[in-house]
């Protein structure tokens, strides 16, 4: 069965344990995909990739939250009441 590998760079686990930081270094910033019998098992991320992947993700949670309450009822506050 072919598999999709969704980076450039692809070690096998062997590699990985041989030089962990050796491999991640190999993607130049971007995920490696980690190999297990020419399969992906995992993709191993740098750290700034995956907390912009979570920030990214946060923002759109908060968009799907705010969507859904474009609808609803708001309260006015005067800003003298703040």
């Amino acid at each position: 069965m072919a598999h999709q590998i969704l980076s450039e760079t692809a070690a096998s686990i062997s590699e990985l344990k041989r030089n962990p930081m050796g491999t991640v270094a190999a993607g130049d910033g971007f995920p490696v995909a980690i190999l297990n019998r020419n399969e992906p098992a995992f993709y191993c991320v740098p750290a700034e990739v995956f907390e912009s992947m979570m920030e990214r993700l946060e923002d759109l949670e908060l968009n799907a939250l705010a969507d859904a309450r474009v609808d609803q009822n708001r309260v006015k506050v005067k800003l003298s009441e703040l």
